[in-house]
């Protein structure tokens, strides 16, 4: 058996224990690269969420009793355990989802460093004495658990999403129900394999696959849980918003992008174009701090655009699993049909074609790495994400008129602009709306950093010491009776 396989659970974990869904039916999960079966999960639905949710529940009494320090030193060894398998992770989670090894075991990495992050964080979960305005009374606030947490995490980061939650939530002294997305849910069992092999006690972490809509309803309706945590489309979002509105539960929700990526005349072509391969191209341009939108000055237009369709064409297709390769194929078909319907859009707008533009000679989901030009804002893609790998290109004249653009969307997650103008630097990331801002850097993502966007990309924050904060609830103590007698 190879070593990716001893990692493989076709059971829900509950409670500390691989267990069937009451329900017989299963959900297929292929390799996009080539379509073969990987292996077959439960389908599970409200009735396994309820029993994940109560054993959670029942964990939480104890757990959130346990010591920080030991809190800590369990996270510290989840992520010396992810460490120490992070080849084998690696390759489940390629098999899956379909990124180059490289970019799986980057992703397997930096889930440990979130883990090791938040084993730190543990320690220091501090509260406050207020100067009290009564001689006889001292205040006090504490911080708390929050209780069970929802997490519902995506398919493009099926490891290091649920790393950036089940951190914290046990950091907190929370426990934990998770739901990963069904098109990559070995990634997230995965974590009960090691939650036993560190010996996390049964009950703190749940893994529940099945149909979203009775996995997901569950945890909102559920009084029980108190904190809901998801990462995927605004439109889901929005929904869950909606359903977690009646217990009242606190809410984190890292939401859809529209990225832009700004480059100034006086910017670095060179570095402005490698930045830009990293931030469209990684992991076949499927997340969510991909750049959407790449503008460039019109004095430097005709020269970027040389060098990056040049950069582009030196990206290599093929399954993530083969030697070389930087770019895997889309998730599903849906996404192959979607990116051609922006293509066909621009196109008959009025885009022009650089290099690629077209579905891979490898077919299935495989899709040419795409540069456009002559991108305008009437185009489908400037105001939806993209999520594939397709570069549109727009001109633009002024620093004034680059900010309005890039601010001209409901979104707000991440933006890159390059410049060496000092100056530039300072205005433009002050004015731009987003909650992550790279400036000469396309890749900036990082567990000490607060990640989360602003606008409708989402509600507080993950990775920094700010990423605890959803975790926990304060709450203040006051202190009678202390007057000298």
């Amino acid at each position: 058996m190879s070593l990716w396989s001893e990692f493989r659970r076709d059971r829900i974990y509950v409670n500390g224990t691989w267990t069937e869904a009451a329900d017989s039916s299963t959900i297929t999960v292929t390799n996009p690269a080539d379509g073969s079966v990987i292996g077959m999960v439960p389908n599970a639905g409200a009735a396994e969420t309820r029993l994940a949710i109560e054993a959670a529940a029942c964990a939480f009494e104890s757990f959130s009793q346990i010591s920080a320090n030991d809190r800590a030193r369990m996270l510290r060894d989840m992520a010396t355990a992810i460490l120490d398998n992070q080849a084998a992770l690696a390759e489940l989670l390629t098999r899956e989802q379909g990124k180059p090894l490289a970019e799986a075991r980057g992703e397997i990495a930096m889930s440990a460093a979130y883990i090791q992050w938040f084993a730190e964080e543990a320690r220091r979960v501090y509260g406050d004495t207020i100067p009290s305005p009564w001689v006889d009374r001292r205040i006090i606030v504490n911080r708390q658990p929050v209780g069970v947490v929802g997490a519902i995490t995506p398919w493009n980061f099926p490891s290091s999403m649920l790393a950036r939650k089940i951190g914290p939530a046990l950091a907190a002294g929370c426990t934990i129900v998770a739901k990963p997305a069904s098109q990559t849910p070995y990634s997230a069992l995965a974590w009960g394999v090691l939650a036993e092999q560190v010996g996390i006690p049964a009950g703190v972490i749940n893994i529940v696959t099945g149909d979203a809509r009775a996995v997901g309803g569950e945890l909102t309706a559920n009084p029980l849980v108190r904190k809901i945590t998801f990462t995927g489309s605004t439109a889901v979002g929005k929904t869950l918003l909606r359903q977690a509105a009646d217990t009242v539960k606190k809410v984190s929700m890292e939401l859809g992008g529209n990225a832009p990526f700004i480059v100034f005349d006086d910017a670095d072509i060179g570095k402005a174009v490698e930045g830009a391969i990293a931030a469209k191209f990684r992991n076949a341009g499927q997340t969510c701090v991909c750049t959407n939108r790449i503008y460039v000055q019109s004095s430097i237009h005709d020269e970027f655009i040389e060098a990056f369709a040049a950069a582009t064409q030196k990206l290599t297709v093929g399954s993530g699993l083969d030697h070389g390769v930087t770019t895997g194929p889309l998730i599903d078909d849906n996404a192959v049909a979607k990116l051609q319907e922006f293509l066909d859009d621009a196109v008959t707008k009025g885009a022009r074609v650089v290099t690629g533009g077209k579905r891979h000679a490898l077919g299935g989901r495989f899709f040419e790495p795409t540069v456009l030009t002559e991108a305008t804002e009437d185009m489908s893609f400037a105001r939806e994400e993209i999520f594939g790998p397709l570069a549109p290109i727009f001109r633009f004249e002024t620093e004034e008129e680059a900010i309005r653009f890039a601010n001209e969307t409901e979104f707000g997650l991440a933006a890159y602009f390059y410049t060496r103008d000092l100056g530039r630097a300072f205005r433009v990331s002050e004015k731009l709306q987003y909650g992550l801002v790279g400036i000469n850097e396309g890749i900036i993502t990082t567990e000490v950093a607060p990640f989360g966007g602003m606008k409708e990309s989402g509600i507080g924050r993950e990775g920094s010491k700010h990423g605890l904060d959803d975790y926990l609830e304060l709450k203040y103590v006051c202190i009678g009776g202390l007057a000298n007698r």
